[in-house]
């Protein structure tokens, strides 16, 4: 599975899963603030998630192996503020209220497990598709 960023700004950073080199849905974590626990989107990096039974979220997956972190979860939600340094899963980027956000979250997040049924292990790779401050496509 990979996890490329697309853009990073006080909004969140927002990027796209793809599963098995097939864009599958999309995500928002908190700002980047320097993997500061329960405030920041997880490092660029390779790790390897496994599946957890959350008392919150239920049956979802864990990023394990962030250096100084744990509990990182794969969940529903909509906004930065609906995550402490987990990853949102969305159908489609939109506005909720005035913040920017990803929308469908609870959708595409059965869909993700639907997707994931029958693994209870599977390796991550994040990486931005762009530099320093927000991503905008050439004209």
């Amino acid at each position: 599975m990979e996890l490329v960023r697309i853009e990073s700004g006080e909004a969140g950073t927002f990027g796209v899963l793809s599963l098995d080199g097939q864009v599958f849905c999309l995500t928002l974590e908190p700002p980047d603030r320097g993997n500061a626990v329960g405030e920041s989107c997880v490092p660029a990096g390779r790790y390897q998630c496994r599946r957890v039974n959350s008392p919150r979220f239920g049956n979802t997956f864990e990023v394990a192996g962030v250096p100084g972190r744990t509990h990182i979860l794969f969940h529903r939600g909509n906004v930065a503020a609906d995550t402490s340094g987990c990853v949102l899963l969305g159908s489609r980027f939109g506005v909720v209220g005035r913040s920017r956000a990803v929308l469908d979250s609870g959708h595409a997040f059965a869909a993700f497990l639907e997707r994931c049924a029958g693994q209870d292990r599977f390796d991550l790779t994040i990486r931005k598709a762009y530099g320093e401050g927000t991503w905008t496509p050439s004209a």
